[in-house]
C-alpha cells in the first residue's frame, strides 16, 4: 500500500468509494496560534458507510484565522484514526469529537447534499438501505462515460460492459471497454493513478476464466505490459456477461494467446521437464486459485514434518509428511475424535469445520509482508501476539493436533526467488508482545535453517526431491482431483463444510443484498475448495529418469558419433530424403528396418514382399507371396526367415536362403490385419478382422508352425483387431480395435488386465513408451493420445489436420504418419513438435526408425518407400 495514496483497504467490507474533494482538515482545538501547523491539507473521501455522525452541516461560525466560505462542520460520536504519521499500526477507535473541513474548490452545498443522501441511507433498515445505496451507485455510474478521445484514430469500440477489478480484499467497480486493439478498465472513482487502465491486445499472453465467490463470473488477463497491467482480474455481474466478453476478446485478430494445454503440462511434469513447484502453480491456476483473490489463494502442501532438529537429511523418508492424507488425517488420535463427531452429525456432514486455505490463513503467513491486509480483514487490528505466525515448529505442531487447524501452506514457502521475505519483519511493524514478554519480530526458523533464504531453499529442495515426486500425485488427488468430492472424499477423510464446495450455494438466485452479503462473507471465511481439475487418479511422476530410460540414453550417447546422432534429432530443422524405392505396384501396408539398419523389408497390397539395401541403394529381393494383399512382415531372429501375414487369413513363412515359401498356415477365420513378434517372450501374435488375437509359440529349428501344438490362446475382442504392441518386457500385450478401444492383456495368464475407450474411431497404431508405463495411440479420428497405464488417464492428446495411420515411439521421439501424407515428429519428453511436413502423395501407411537412429523409413499409398535423415 502506497503510504502517500488513499487505499480501498481502509474501507469496510462492501463499502463503496465514490469521489473526493480537495480540503483542509482542522480539529476543534485549533487556535490562531497553532492553526498553521495543525491544519492538514488533503482529500476528503466520500464513501457509503463511514458516516455515523451526529451532525453534518455547513459551518456558519466565524473565525479571524479561518478564511473560507465553504466549510463542513462534522460532529462524531465515534471516529477511527488510521495510518497516523503514515505508519502501518492498528487503528485507534476514538470517542466524541468535532472536525472542520475547508473545501478548496467544491461547492459546499453540492458536497453536503451528497453526504446527507448517503447518511440518510445508513439510517434505513438493511433492505431499504441496500436498495437506496444501489440506486445511488447506479445513478453515479450511469453518469460516468468513456471518453472516445482516449482511443487512437483507427481504434473502434467492440463492446462495453460493467464489472469490478479484483485485488486482494478489494472490489473496485468500473466500466470495461473492448476495442479492436485494446482492453480498457475505467474505474468509477479516481482511486487509480490514471483515469483508466489499458492493455494492448497484442501484449496479452493468457486469458483465464475464473470463479469468484463460487460463481463463474471472473476473468484474469495476463500480459507482458508494465507491472500495473501485467495481471488484471475482473469480475462481471453474471456468467453470461463474462462469457460474452471472453468470446469478444477471442474474436479480435490482434489477440495472439500463448496456449499451454493441461495434458502438455502434465506430461512435461511427469518427464521432469517441469518442476513440482511450477506444476503446482499451474494446477492451482486450473483450479481457479490466484494471488489476486485471497479466498482462492494458491495452496501448497506441507512436505516436511521435521522442524525441531539441528540438522536435516532430505534423503530420509521419515522426515516427510504423508502426502496421501489431508492435514486433518495425519494425526490418527485427532482423526478418531473428528470421525466420532462426523458420524453423529446430521446432514450435511463435514469432518473439518475449518478449511486448509482461507483469507485469514493466507494473511496469517503473510502479515509481515502485507500488514495492511490483516488490518483490513480484522477491522483495524492485528491478531493477538501469541496467536500470530511466530514459529514454524509451533505452526506444524498445531496443524497436527488442534481440532480446528488444518491449514496447508502457500507458494511463498517454496519461492526461492523471494528468499523468504515474508518471514522477516522488515518494516519494523509493532505487532505487540507475547505472554513470555518477547516482542513479535521475525518468524522463528527450525534449528536446521541458518537464514530465511536457507529455510526456503531447503523446503524447495524437499519439494523437488524424489520422495515427494513419487507421492505428490496423491496430494493432487485430494486437493484438485477425484478424492475432492463424493464417496472417494469420505474414504480419504477429506470432507469439509458444505459451503466450501461449488454448487452448494447459488448466489445468483439471491437478489436481496442484505441476504447475499452475509453469504459472501461466510464463503470467504470458510474457504473454498478448488475447482475439480481431475476426475480420475492423477498419474505419478517419473523419479530418477525421464521417459527416455537411463540405459537408453547411455546407449545413444556412448560414443561421439552416437552423441551427434542423438543431438541431430534434437536440433534438426528439416528431413532430407536420401533415397526412394518405388517398385511396389500397390500401396505399402507394412515395413520394418533390419537390425543391422541396412535393409528395409516391406509388403503391400500387390502381394509382393520386397527387400531394399540402403547402403547399395537398390532392391535386393522381390517375392510374390500368394495372390492376396499382404498386411504384415516380421523377421524371425536367427532363422533368416520372414513371416508374412495376408488378407487370405494365412501366415506364411518365407525362407531367405532358399528364396521360397516354406509353410503357409490358415491362422484366422478372416483377414489378418496385423502381426507382432515378442523378442523377449519368443511369442508371435496375430490380429484379425475376425475380432481375435492368436498367440503362437513352439517354432522348431526349421521355423515350422504346427497350429495344434503352437497355438497358445485366442484373445477375443468386440470388434476388428487393427494393431498390436508388446511392452518392453513382453509381459503385457496392447490391442487396438476398429471401434476405438484399447485392450491390455497380461501375457503370463492371458487375462484381460484393462480396457480403455480411447478414441471415437478406429485405433490405427499403438506403441509402448520405452519404460512401459505409457501407451501412445493414433486413430482415424485425427488424434493421437498418450495413456498413463497405471491410472488410465490420457496424459497428452493432440488433434491433427488429418486421420493418422501409423506411429513409432523410439527414445524421446514419437513419429506419426497421417492420411494426407504428413509426417509428424514429436519430442514427447519435452512435449514439443519437432517436424511437420507433407512427404507423400497420399496416406503414410507404415514407418519405422532404424535401430542405429540414423534415419526414418516411410511407406505410402503412393507405392513409394522413402528414407529420411535429419538435416540442420
Amino acid at each position: 500500500m502506497d503510504k502517500g495514496r488513499f487505499s480501498l483497504l481502509l474501507l469496510d467490507p462492501g463499502e463503496i468509494y465514490f469521489e473526493d474533494f480537495s480540503a483542509v482538515f482542522v480539529t476543534s482545538d485549533v487556535t490562531s496560534i497553532n492553526y498553521d501547523y495543525k491544519r492538514q491539507d488533503g482529500r476528503l473521501k466520500l464513501c457509503s458507510k463511514s458516516l455515523e455522525c451526529k451532525v453534518i452541516e455547513e459551518w456558519k461560525g466565524k473565525s479571524k484565522f479561518i478564511k473560507s466560505n465553504a466549510i463542513l462542520n462534522i460532529i462524531c460520536n465515534r471516529y477511527i484514526e488510521m495510518l497516523e504519521g503514515n505508519e502501518i499500526t492498528p487503528y485507534k477507535f476514538c470517542d466524541y469529537s468535532r472536525f472542520l473541513f475547508l473545501l478548496n474548490y467544491a461547492n459546499v452545498n453540492d458536497c453536503l447534499s451528497q453526504i446527507l443522501q448517503l447518511q440518510r441511507a445508513n439510517t434505513l433498515p438493511p433492505l431499504e438501505q441496500s436498495n437506496m445505496i444501489s440506486a445511488i451507485v447506479n445513478s453515479r455510474h450511469a453518469g460516468v462515460e468513456f471518453n472516445p478521445l482516449w482511443l487512437d484514430l483507427y481504434e473502434k469500440v467492440v463492446m462495453e460492459t460493467q464489472g469490478e477489478k479484483i485485488d486482494p480484499l478489494i472490489r473496485n467497480p468500473g466500466r470495461i471497454v473492448l476495442t479492436n486493439s485494446r482492453f480498457y478498465f475505467q474505474p468509477y472513482n479516481n482511486i487509480e493513478m490514471s483515469p483508466y487502465l489499458k492493455i494492448n491486445l497484442n501484449c496479452i499472453k493468457r486469458i483465464v476464466k475464473r470463479r469468484f465467490l463460487l460463481q463463474h463470473i471472473g476473468l484474469e488477463i495476463y500480459s507482458n505490459e508494465n507491472d500495473k497491467t501485467a495481471d488484471i482480474y475482473i469480475a462481471l455481474s453474471n456468467q453470461k456477461a463474462r462469457d460474452e466478453l471472453y468470446a469478444a476478446m477471442l474474436a479480435q485478430t490482434d489477440l495472439k494467446l500463448e496456449t499451454t494445454e493441461k495434458h502438455e503440462m502434465m506430461l512435461k511434469w511427469q518427464n521432469g521437464i517441469v518442476s513440482n513447484y511450477d506444476y503446482l502453480l499451474y494446477i492451482n491456476s486450473l483450479g481457479d486459485r490466484t494471488i489476486n483473490d485471497l479466498t482462492q489463494y494458491p495452496v501448497f502442501p506441507w512436505v516436511l514434518s521435521e522442524y525441531k532438529s539441528s540438522s536435516i537429511d532430505l534423503n530420509d523418508p521419515n522426515l516427510y509428511r504423508d502426502l496421501s492424507k489431508p492435514v486433518g488425517a495425519l494425526n490418527p488420535v485427532r482423526l478418531e475424535k473428528l470421525m466420532d463427531r462426523y458420524n453423529e452429525m446430521p446432514e450435511p456432514k463435514y469432518m473439518y469445520g475449518s478449511h486448509y486455505s482461507t483469507p485469514g490463513f493466507v494473511l496469517y503467513y503473510l502479515v509481515r509482508l502485507y500488514p495492511q491486509y490483516m488490518l483490513c480483514l480484522q477491522n483495524g487490528r492485528f491478531d493477538l501476539p501469541d496467536r500470530m505466525f511466530n514459529s514454524c515448529a509451533d505452526v506444524y505442531k498445531n496443524c497436527l493436533n488442534n481440532m480446528a487447524d488444518f491449514k496447508e501452506l502457500i507458494p511463498q514457502f517454496y519461492d526461492v526467488e523471494e528468499e523468504g521475505k515474508f518471514l522477516v519483519n522488515s518494516m519494523g511493524i509493532n505487532f505487540g508482545y507475547r505472554d513470555s514478554g518477547a516482542k513479535v519480530g521475525d518468524v522463528q526458523l527450525p534449528p536446521w535453517a541458518n537464514s530465511p533464504k536457507h529455510f526456503i531453499q531447503t523446503l524447495r529442495d524437499a519439494l523437488e526431491s524424489d520422495i515427494v515426486s513419487k507421492n505428490l500425485h496423491s496430494w493432487i488427488d485430494l486437493i484438485f482431483g477425484y478424492k475432492q468430492r463424493g464417496e472417494e472424499a469420505v474414504n480419504a477423510y477429506n470432507v469439509f463444510h458444505y459451503m466450501c464446495y461449488e454448487g452448494n450455494v447459488d448466489l445468483d438466485s439471491i437478489t436481496d443484498m442484505h441476504q447475499r452479503h452475509p453469504l459472501e462473507v461466510q464463503i470467504m471465511e470458510f474457504g473454498q475448495v478448488p475447482k475439480q481439475v481431475f476426475r480420475v487418479p492423477h498419474p505419478h511422476r517419473k523419479v530418477g529418469q525421464m521417459l527416455l530410460e537411463v540405459s537408453q540414453v547411455a546407449t545413444i550417447v556412448e560414443s561421439d558419433i552416437e552423441c551427434d546422432i542423438y543431438h541431430s534429432w534434437k536440433t534438426f530443422k528439416t528431413l532430407e530424403c536420401v533415397t526412394k524405392f518405388a517398385t511396389h505396384k500397390g500401396p505399402i501396408t507394412c515395413l520394418y528396418v533390419s537390425n543391422d539398419s541396412d535393409k528395409v523389408v516391406s509388403v503391400g497390397q500387390d502381394s509382393r514382399m520386397k527387400i531394399f539395401s540402403i547402403a547399395s541403394n537398390r532392391q535386393t529381393r522381390s517375392a510374390n507371396i500368394g495372390n492376396m494383399p499382404l498386411s504384415g512382415c516380421i523377421e524371425l531372429p536367427k532363422l533368416n526367415t520372414i513371416i508374412v501375414s495376408s488378407w487370405d487369413n494365412s501366415i506364411k513363412m518365407y525362407d531367405l536362403d532358399f528364396g521360397r515359401i516354406t509353410q503357409s498356415v490358415e491362422a484366422h477365420e478372416d483377414a489378418i490385419t496385423c502381426m507382432l513378434w515378442g523378442v523377449k517372450s519368443n511369442l508371435l501374435c496375430s490380429g484379425s478382422a475376425d475380432c481375435t488375437v492368436r498367440v503362437w509359440r513352439g517354432f522348431n529349428e526349421h521355423g515350422t508352425i504346427k497350429p495344434i501344438q503352437c497355438l497358445i490362446c485366442q484373445l477375443d475382442h468386440n470388434s476388428e483387431v487393427t494393431c498390436l504392441a508388446f511392452d518392453p518386457q513382453n509381459t503385457c500385450l496392447a490391442v487396438g480395435t476398429e471401434d476405438g478401444e484399447v485392450y491390455v492383456w497380461r501375457m503370463e495368464d492371458r487375462v484381460l488386465d484393462r480396457k480403455f475407450q480411447v478414441h471415437s474411431a478406429c485405433v490405427k497404431s499403438l506403441c509402448y513408451s520405452p519404460d512401459g508405463d505409457k501407451l501412445a495411440t493414433c486413430s482415424s479420428d485425427k488424434s493421437f493420445k498418450v495413456l498413463d497405464l497405471q491410472t488410465g488417464m490420457s496424459v497428452y492428446a493432440k488433434t491433427t489436420d488429418s486421420a493418422l495411420r501409423c506411429l513409432k515411439w523410439d527414445g524421446f521421439m514419437l513419429v506419426l504418419g497421417s492420411e494426407d501424407g504428413t509426417l509428424y515428429i514429436w519430442d514427447i519428453v519435452e512435449v514439443k513438435l519437432l517436424y511437420q511436413n507433407k512427404i507423400h502423395d497420399g496416406p503414410i501407411n507404415a514407418l519405422d526408425v532404424s535401430p542405429d537412429k540414423k534415419y526414418v523409413a516411410t511407406g505410402g499409398e503412393d507405392h513409394q518407400i522413402c528414407i529420411w535423415k535429419p538435416s540442420l
